[in-house]
């Protein structure tokens, strides 16, 4: 596996799928040292190659800069690589069905089987519990573990008006999960303009716990590694 150019990939992935657009990033952490994680340069997500990758530790010091814009909110990657052994893929992003979920008292549930991970719980991070009157960005160290706290053993959590972040064991599974928390997001407002609260029925129980276990996304993202290898060498080729 091409770790650097899966990941390429998965940006790619994620910017066709709309869940990230101008903003947003993936990371993943390094296969050859579990204390260092790959994300590239501050860069509008459609538009990274692997040129553009950076290494990080898990303080999120660049180990190679060479002047080059790193991403302000690259702080929730290594907070998260630290307090999660279990995760080896992160995704922030601006996904917009997600937003009022975070700023309403209606819980994010699993309305169906490709989303089975959000019955894991989606907690909501409140930055104003650890910064007031901030520009919601989460900019320092401090800022990224109190999210990382937030997100506990959980497979995603909302930023209160701000986004989402996603994390799985690998990054067929994080894009997966992030293309479908989005989706389950619009299912969900979309029963619920059908029926009363109390008539919805979630996914529960075992369900939750087995169909999980299953999604590993791989047909999907054999399908997607496909386009996105189309598009990138389409681009060599023009350029």
């Amino acid at each position: 596996m091409n770790q650097i150019e899966d990941l390429v990939i998965a940006y790619r992935v994620l910017a066709e799928h709309a869940v990230i657009d101008g903003y947003g990033h993936v990371s993943v952490r390094s296969a050859s040292n579990p204390e260092r994680y790959l994300i590239s340069r501050s860069l509008a997500p459609e538009l990274v190659t692997e040129a553009d990758i950076m290494e990080f530790d898990l303080d999120s010091n660049p180990i190679d800069p060479r002047g080059r814009p790193m991403y302000t909110e690259r702080y929730i990657h290594g907070q998260i690589y630290k307090s999660r052994p279990d995760v080896n893929a992160v995704v922030h992003n601006h996904s917009p069905s997600v937003i009022p979920f975070g700023i309403t008292p209606v819980k994010m549930r699993p309305v169906y089987h490709m989303s089975a991970f959000v019955g894991m719980g989606v907690p909501v991070f409140e930055i104003r519990d650890v910064e007031r009157d901030s520009d919601m960005l989460v900019r320092s160290n401090p800022l990224g573990r109190a999210l990382a706290q937030c997100l506990g053993g959980c497979g995603a959590a909302l930023m209160r008006g701000h986004g989402a972040v996603v994390v799985a064991p690998g990054l067929s599974t994080v894009v997966g999960r992030s293309i479908y928390l989005e989706m389950n997001a619009r299912l969900q407002m979309q029963a619920l303009t059908l029926a009363k609260p109390e008539q919805i029925i979630y996914l529960e129980g075992g369900e939750i716990e087995k169909t999980t276990k299953m999604n590993d996304f791989m047909r999907a993202w054999e399908l997607w590694r496909v386009r996105a290898l189309r598009q990138l060498e389409a681009e060599k080729r023009r350029g």
